[in-house]
């Protein structure tokens, strides 16, 4: 055992992405004292990419107040790397910040718009947009008044939407739109591939979170088609079933159709942009992991894509989680060699969360003990 490369996601509720790599990494010195191991902190595009990308990037963050979810000043962030800001959208309009008011026909996007023009006003020419964790579903308009979208009623008067006045657009003027956006890369980390509307949509999907109730979701679908109509009129882009446009409530086909954004895979934007298939050179194994491994896994999250990377080098991927449901076999295909569920007990969640990081430890440990014996047989 020459070089492990310790790769992990948060186990969401838990544990973060940087504990769960340090205890790997602890558990692989004491089997292995002289061993190198490369840890690097990973996230998809959701609540903790800035500081993943920090982690293995040298840059800083800087600190902003901007409005919440709900028009409240809250104190927020971004990472700036040289010309390069790093942006959760979750840091503004997250459903921590929501608490226990969900209520998405009312939440807003406008802090987020308020980063991006922060990091403008930086000198940044390149922006990585994390859409994950979302409050919202309102297709991002809240972020696009702030940077000079003016949304306007039948009678002619400028207001910023929500998911509950998506339907009263009238008109999309982008005359003031900031002009520095057309100078400035955009690229959308999006970790699913959910449309705007319908069945597979924003609201439907992903509403529920939000405390969207049943009888809602047909009036706040309606609003995200008509948004998505205006923004035909005005750009003439077709964004009802673009891939990953249903990201952040919506908020992926509004910034791709207004703003020019590129949606990608979330891991991917990461991955790239850390050189992780440099990393993986001389590499002999790979531990990945995550709060939970099934079949959404496999499309465009963490350990799909660090498996992926991993096989066109033939490196085996060992992947760590909460919890292994049967679809998830999948991932074999991709790349992973084998997976481990670390809870030792059959346990509630909320039992099992005040023992993650020890049952994590001791997971593995025993990986770790089989491998040793397994080179001496």
């Amino acid at each position: 055992m020459k070089k492990i490369v310790i790769i992990p996601d948060s186990f969401k509720g838990t544990i973060s992405s940087q504990e769960a790599g340090r205890i790997i990494e602890e558990e692989a010195k004491k089997r292995w004292p002289d061993v190198e191991t490369v840890r690097m902190e990973i996230a998809d595009g959701g609540e903790g990419s800035v500081d993943a990308f920090l982690s293995v990037l040298d840059g800083e963050k800087k600190q902003v107040k901007v409005r919440g979810p709900y028009g409240e000043q809250v104190e927020s962030f971004y990472g700036k790397i040289k010309e390069t800001a790093v942006i959760e959208m979750a840091a503004a309009a997250g459903l921590p910040l929501a608490g226990e008011r969900l209520n998405a026909g009312e939440a807003t996007t406008y802090g987020v718009g308020e980063l991006i023009l922060d990091a403008l006003q930086g000198g940044v020419k390149k922006i990585i947009l994390g859409l994950g964790g979302s409050a919202t579903n309102e297709g991002g308009a809240g972020a696009l008044a702030a940077l000079g979208v003016k949304f306007l009623n039948e009678r002619g008067e400028e207001f910023i939407p929500v998911g509950n006045t998506l339907h009263c657009i009238k008109k999309i003027d982008l005359s003031e739109l900031d002009q520095r956006i057309k100078e400035t890369e955009i690229l959308v980390m999006c970790d699913v591939s959910t449309v705007l509307c319908g069945a597979n949509g924003a609201t439907a999907i992903f509403g529920p979170q939000k405390g969207v109730e049943p009888e809602e979701v047909s009036r706040l679908d309606y609003g995200l088609r008509h948004f998505a109509e205006k923004i035909y009129e005005v750009t003439g882009k077709e964004i009802l079933q673009l891939e990953g446009g249903g990201a952040a409530g919506g908020m992926g086909a509004g910034i791709a159709a207004i703003l020019g954004g590129k949606l990608m895979s979330g891991i991917d934007i990461m991955l790239d942009t850390i050189t992780f298939e440099e990393v993986l050179k001389d590499t002999s194994m790979v531990i990945t992991g995550e709060g939970k491994i099934d079949g959404q896994s496999s499309y465009g999250k963490v350990i799909s894509g660090v498996a992926k990377r991993a096989k066109k080098y033939q490196v085996p991927v060992i992947a760590l989680a909460g919890a292994v449901t049967e679809d998830a076999d999948l991932l074999y295909e991709m790349g992973v060699s084998a997976m481990f569920g670390i809870n030792r007990r059959a346990l509630s969640f909320e039992e099992l969360k005040a023992t993650t990081k020890m049952d994590l430890r001791k997971t593995a440990e025993s990986i770790f003990r089989l491998m040793d014996l397994s080179s001496k047989v």
